[in-house]
């Protein structure tokens, strides 16, 4: 008995040792809570926000307006808000009615979802986490978030938290906040950019898991462009974050952006195949967030 006691302590101790780091790996971080749960699958949409296609002829005069005066324009939406639609000016090709009319449309636009998709937050080795997602959302799988280091991290290198997003009801999602982390790093044979944010609509019940990867050649062509906007419920009851435009889920919409009146460079000449009815901009955010609003 005794040498049977002695052989069991050794083992009790490893078991009692690893629950405990077990335990200590598994703790939710801040990031998370409220939106994800670990090891718990959580039903989701892949979508975007889609204005009314009114909208379109008002998109086609600003595109037209661009082109006409590419200089002109490039420093009026330099001194606009980003992330937000271009206030009224003459420049933008539109008269103050049709500017009206333009920002009543857009004020109706309406979450489109795509595909429906799981996700699951699961505790990994390292003390890191991993976000789980089927369909087209799986392209967050390789991501890791290290917690210690408050760092995602990619097969490109670490995404690190950059400012807090606050983006305003008139942005393309609408009112949300969350957080942020960014990659971006020249490899001399391009650029590549990378972000996710996390977060939450201000005044509905879901959360949000926004991903977008770029890489663009040394001559500019691009070569990779994936957005993501994945949405999902949450407890009501959680301090909330919303989208005033992301309440239908209804057929299946195309990928193609949202036209929206935004901060933007004037369109130049590019062999990129053109997006529809999308008025030339700039990243929707600061420096600080690709992937916001």
């Amino acid at each position: 008995m005794i040498g049977s006691d002695t052989t069991m302590k050794p083992i009790q101790t490893l078991i009692a040792l690893a629950l405990a780091v077990h335990a200590s790996a598994a703790e939710l971080p801040e990031a998370f809570k409220g939106l994800l749960e670990p090891n718990t699958p959580k039903r989701g949409q892949i979508g975007m926000v889609i204005p009314p296609r009114e909208i379109d002829k008002f998109v086609a005069k600003v595109e037209a307006a661009a082109r006409k005066d590419p200089k002109g324009f490039r420093e009026f939406s330099a001194k606009s808000k980003p992330g937000i639609p271009l206030p009224f000016d003459e420049r933008l090709g539109l008269t103050q009615q049709e500017y009206a009319e333009y920002l009543a449309l857009w004020n109706k636009r309406e979450f489109k979802a795509m595909e429906d998709v799981t996700v699951v937050l699961r505790p990994s080795s390292g003390n890191s986490w991993t976000i789980t997602a089927t369909g087209e959302a799986s392209a967050i799988s390789t991501l890791r978030f290290m917690p210690k280091e408050d760092v995602f991290r990619s097969p490109n290198g670490d995404l690190k938290r950059i400012e807090d997003i606050k983006a305003e009801a008139s942005s393309i999602l609408g009112e949300w906040t969350g957080r942020e982390w960014k990659l971006e790093q020249d490899t001399g044979l391009g650029k590549t950019k990378e972000n996710i944010a996390v977060g939450r609509f201000t005044n509905k019940p879901f959360g949000l898991l926004v991903y977008r990867a770029q890489e663009v050649s040394t001559e500019g062509t691009r070569l990779l462009d994936r957005s993501l906007v994945i949405r999902f419920p949450i407890q009501s009851s959680a301090p909330s974050a919303a989208t005033p435009a992301a309440e239908k889920s209804t057929k299946p919409a195309s990928t193609e952006k949202t036209p929206e009146l935004k901060k933007t460079e004037a369109p130049k000449k590019s062999s990129e195949p053109s997006k529809k009815t999308e008025v030339p901009k700039k990243p929707a955010t600061k420096e600080k967030s690709e992937a916001k609003r």
